[in-house]
């Protein structure tokens, strides 16, 4: 089974994307990203410098890990444009995460200023990966202005409350042309196995990991997750039926 996942141009050898959010050291966020086998993963770029400094980038070099910067804490299209930008000249990367969130209590998605930044950054050969609102119509608007990847979340970030509108999920999936990333309120193993299930290419999570336990272990629960997840998605679940059926056919005595 190839689990090599294509982003725009970038071929991505693990379909499960790390966050470093939360981690409460290097040293144990290391043993969780070798852990998860993860082959890309988010750095906050406006968060970086007050609580990890440059420790984090030189570890994710070190484990030859890719790097997406994301736009976190920005709430304008402005602000997100503007960390993008400044992103691309420190990493050297058009990768980015974006990330406009509309007040601090939920940190839903901004929509409207999320499709304005995506827009803009696309403009600006950015290799684009919005995170957002589980809503079909954005995802497909912002397919539509040229983003490599639509990551719609599952629940709001850090809740823990795993994927609160699977009917939704589905639908982004049905009629998506790029890459759908779940992104966001993933709690344990198990709805990181049922958003693959659901149709999802890959899944990205920081919190679940880096507040866990034992966060080396969950990492590699979810790794295993998103493994099988996608297995069972591609061997085809059976029907859903209201009356039992037999397993085996009933015969004469």
């Amino acid at each position: 089974m190839d689990e090599t996942l294509l982003v725009g141009d970038r071929k991505i050898a693990s379909r499960l994307i790390m966050g470093t959010g939360g981690a409460s050291n290097l040293e144990i966020l290391e043993r969780a990203l070798v852990a998860s086998g993860t082959a890309l993963t988010t750095v906050a770029m406006r968060r970086i410098d007050a609580v990890t400094g440059t420790g984090v980038i030189d570890l994710l070099r070190r484990l030859g890990i890719e790097v997406l910067p994301n736009t976190a804490g920005c709430r304008t299209a402005a602000e997100a444009v503007l960390t993008a930008r400044l992103a691309r000249e420190a990493l050297e990367t058009d990768l980015v995460k974006l990330e406009v969130v509309a007040d601090e209590r939920t940190l839903l998605p901004d929509p409207i200023e999320l499709l304005d930044a995506a827009e803009q950054l696309v403009d600006d050969g950015f290799t684009v990966l919005p995170y957002t609102n589980d809503d079909p119509v954005l995802a497909r608007k912002l397919e539509g202005v040229g983003c490599a990847a639509v990551m719609p979340l599952g629940s709001p970030i850090g809740t823990g409350l795993g994927i609160r509108n699977p009917h939704n999920i589905e639908m982004i999936v049905e009629q998506a042309g790029v890459p759908v990333v779940l992104d966001a309120g993933i709690g344990t193993a198990s709805e990181a196995a049922q958003a693959m299930e659901l149709g999802c290419d890959a899944v990205l999570l920081a919190t679940a990991v880096t507040r866990a336990g034992d966060p080396e272990r969950m990492a590699h629960a979810m790794r295993l997750a998103v493994e099988a997840g996608r297995a069972a998605r591609l061997a085809g679940r059976i029907p859903r039926r209201y009356w039992a059926q037999a397993s085996s056919p009933a015969t004469d005595s």
